[in-house]
């Protein structure tokens, strides 16, 4: 071989020995050596390899592609005839590619279309042997059907994938670059699409079967789930015969099906079990979805099964059940109408809406009754850690839910004026006053915690203040409250609710306590260098008036021993601060006396009345209702209630004639030498502890004659600061400003009594316009 020049080395493709059919390379080598000089020795020069392909490419031998076919022919021809391949697979896959190597790719690739077609086409005929007018109750036939359907798609299937893995080299390299060309495995699917699944009776009786068997299985029949996922995921495959074919009939009979039975089941079914249902319902369609639907189907089926149970009974449901589920507190199946509602575009809304309802209604029942008073507080207590407990375990803290909570709280509170606020100031008082053993400091602190919550939504807080300032006056003065702790923990609540112009005269009263501790220490001094201290241990606070609730003053008839350490006390108390005036509240006294019976000694706690009825038996055993009064100078309600304490309690150190619960004119009183008791010192009930309807009332018109005086106030800092007003733009001032709910009557009858007053004017061209007087 001759010397050719130095090329680039080309290589072409080299393939193994196939029927006879060699493809070689011819390889040239030089070798030069030179000769070296000087020292003899030889050294090889650098040597050439060099690789060149044939100069001409073979040529294929007579009627090899023919007779490669007329093999593949045969082999695809066994295997769509599910018979044994009498070639070896590696030889096939062989000849394909030799094919596709010299060109022949297009012929080859119509030739395998043309006979897959035509097996195709063939399997057509077996169909035809079924009736293709089908009913409901033929669902045997229905299901053979189906069957075979099954049959025919799983066979082509794995022909198909043998077919291609035959054809493998022609379709990645053939078909991979004709775009326009389906691949082997398309190319399958899209003749059994044309010849089978698109025949209009075919479809028809196999979209039908299936809708059946589907609708057998909704009915609680068991199914072959494993024919369905075969058939649906056949559909899918045959790319859009399942949502042009299938998907559409599927979800109109789903549509049908669950508008049918939400009818149905509203009218048979109570709530909790209808929801139950519907969501029992919603978990069979999603595991529908996960087993033999297409994914695609999964939003649009349960948006129809959420709209037909779900979004068209909304209203319906919560009218039906939502009361019941709340008063019952059923909280699983307020769980479920929550998430369920969720689930459905506005049910949320609706349900807030009757959420918000439900809570007016109910609160409204607690607070306008006044048979319910006694326990108004108590209840509305309980209702709200109810409705808390179901936003937070039910209604997932949802801030929705929680805002129309507290928004419907405000709204039935205040249906009822003031009634509420005076309560609640009752039940702290009931919490703090000493003998309530029912609850530890931590419990104490939590109930106080709640107590703020509820008092946040009232209107009227003077009213409130005014309560409970009158019954803070009382634990303080009789020493009744449970824990100094627990008064500043809610006096501090209070401040940081409200404000400090709230609590101040509040945080006053308890100073003036203290500041009467030191007083009654430098007393007790000054009573110690007295020449004639006397027998009796006198304790005096000093209250500041305008701290403290107004107290009428009444004249009783005191012992001369008292009268005698209150000029002591008095001379003592003015000597150091010159220019006080004292004013003594005998209602407010109380006393501990000692007393003697045939059983032994015994200590009474009474009030300051009491006591001086109680005085007056150690000048006598027996006196009369009129002669008590005479003595003691108490006023007639009042020396009524403290003798029927006295006489026809549990402790009756008097003995009553004629018996009877009611002090009558004329009455004799005894005392009881014989009078027993378990106990040494005995507490018998202060009468001035138990407010009485006058007090209520009196209370109340302070209050109401504080907010004239507040409106009052307010009006003319308006109109000082405006000069020049209208009615309306005044009004819409006051209700900004005023921290308690007025009537528009109300502000007009102030405004009235200030032009009358000339703090104001009105403008002589427009009655509605008001100038401010200088």
């Amino acid at each position: 071989m001759a010397d050719e020049p130095q090329k680039k080395p080309h290589l072409s493709a080299l393939v193994g020995h196939t029927n006879g059919l060699t493809k070689s390379a011819s390889l040239a080598a030089t070798a030069t050596r030179s000769a070296g000089g000087g020292g003899g020795g030889a050294t090889a020069s650098s040597k050439k390899l060099v690789i060149k392909n044939f100069r001409e490419r073979p040529k294929l031998p007579d009627n090899y592609t023919q007779d490669t076919w007329q093999k593949l022919h045969e082999a695809v021809g066994a295997i769509q005839s599910s018979i044994s391949i009498k070639y070896n697979l590696e030889e096939l896959y062989q000849a394909v590619e030799n094919l596709c190597s010299y060109k022949v790719s297009a012929t080859l690739y119509k030739q395998l279309r043309q006979v897959c077609e035509d097996h195709v086409k063939a399997q057509i005929l077996q169909f035809r042997e079924y009736p293709f007018v089908m009913h409901r109750d033929d669902s045997l036939d229905s299901l053979l059907f189906l069957k075979k359907i099954n049959k025919c798609w799983q066979d082509h299937c794995r022909q198909m994938i043998m077919i291609r893995s035959i054809f493998l080299f022609l379709d990645r390299t053939y078909v991979l670059q004709n775009s326009v060309l389906p691949s082997i495995w398309d190319m399958g699917l899209e003749l059994f699409r044309n010849h089978i699944i698109s025949d209009k009776q075919v479809q028809t009786k196999t979209i039908d079967g299936i809708l059946l068997l589907i609708e057998r299985e909704r009915n609680g029949e068991a199914v072959d789930r494993s024919l369905l996922r075969s058939l649906l995921s056949m559909l899918s495959d045959l790319q859009q015969v399942y949502k042009e074919s299938f998907e559409q009939r599927f979800l109109e009979e789903t549509n049908c099906l669950y508008a049918a039975e939400g009818q149905r089941l509203m009218q048979e079914r109570e709530v909790p079990e209808y929801l139950h249902h519907v969501n029992k319902r919603l978990e069979e369609e999603g595991d529908r979805v996960i087993t033999y639907l297409d994914h695609s189907t999964q939003k649009p089926l349960i948006a129809c099964v959420e709209k037909q149970l779900l979004g068209e009974h909304l209203s319906a449901i919560l009218q039906k059940g939502l009361d019941s589920l709340l008063d019952e507190n059923r909280i699983s199946d307020l769980t479920q109408t929550y998430q369920l509602f969720s689930r459905v575009k506005g049910g949320q809304q609706i349900l807030l809406q009757h959420w918000s309802e439900y809570i007016k209604n109910f609160g409204t029942t607690i607070v306008v009754n006044p048979e319910k008073d006694k326990d108004m507080v108590q209840e509305l207590l309980d209702f709200k850690d109810k409705v808390d407990h179901i936003i937070e375990v039910c209604f997932q803290k949802n801030e929705k839910f929680i805002n129309l909570m507290k928004e419907s709280f405000e709204t039935f509170i205040n249906k009822r004026p003031n009634k509420p606020a005076e309560l609640i100031a009752k039940y702290v008082d009931s919490k703090l006053r000493a003998g309530n053993k029912e609850a530890t400091d931590e419990e104490l602190e939590r109930i106080l915690d709640k107590i703020m919550i509820i008092f946040r939504f009232i209107h009227g807080k003077d009213v409130f203040e005014a309560f409970y300032k009158k019954d803070l006056a009382k634990r303080l003065l009789v020493g009744k409250s449970a824990s100094v702790d627990a008064e500043k923990s809610m006096l501090s609540k209070l401040k940081h609710e409200c404000g400090a112009a709230f609590t101040s005269k509040l945080e006053g009263m308890f100073k003036d306590m203290e500041l009467s501790k030191d007083v009654m220490v430098q007393f007790k001094q000054y009573m110690q260098n007295q020449s004639d201290p006397g027998n009796i241990d006198l304790t005096v606070n000093i209250l500041t008036m305008g701290y403290w609730p107004t107290y009428t003053p009444m004249e009783v008839h005191l012992n001369s021993e008292m009268i005698k350490l209150q000029e002591v006390f008095k001379t003592f108390y003015l000597g150091k601060h010159s220019g006080r005036k004292l004013q003594w509240q005998t209602t407010l006294g109380h006393a501990v006396l000692k007393a003697e019976f045939k059983e032994g000694k015994k200590e009474f706690q009474v009030s300051l009345f009491q006591t001086l009825v109680l005085l007056m038996f150690n000048e006598g055993d027996e006196f009369s209702f009129e002669e008590i009064k005479m003595a003691t100078g108490v006023e007639d309600s009042e020396l009524r209630r403290t003798l029927q304490s006295l006489a026809c309690g549990k402790a009756r150190v008097l003995i009553k004639n004629p018996k009877g619960k009611d002090v009558e004119d004329g009455d004799k009183f005894i005392f009881n030498g014989d009078f027993k008791h378990k106990l040494f010192r005995i507490k018998i009930n202060q009468i001035q502890m138990k407010e009485t309807v006058e007090e209520q009332v009196s209370t109340t018109e302070r209050v109401f004659q504080d907010r004239q005086y507040q409106i009052d106030a307010a009006i003319v800092r308006i109109m000082k600061m405006r000069k020049t007003l209208g009615h309306n733009l005044l009004v819409s001032e006051l209700y900004n400003q005023l921290k308690f709910p007025v009537k528009p009557g109300d502000l007009k009858k102030r405004i009235e009594s200030l032009i009358d007053r000339d703090y104001m004017e009105r403008d002589k061209d427009n009655p509605n316009q008001y100038h401010y007087v200088a």
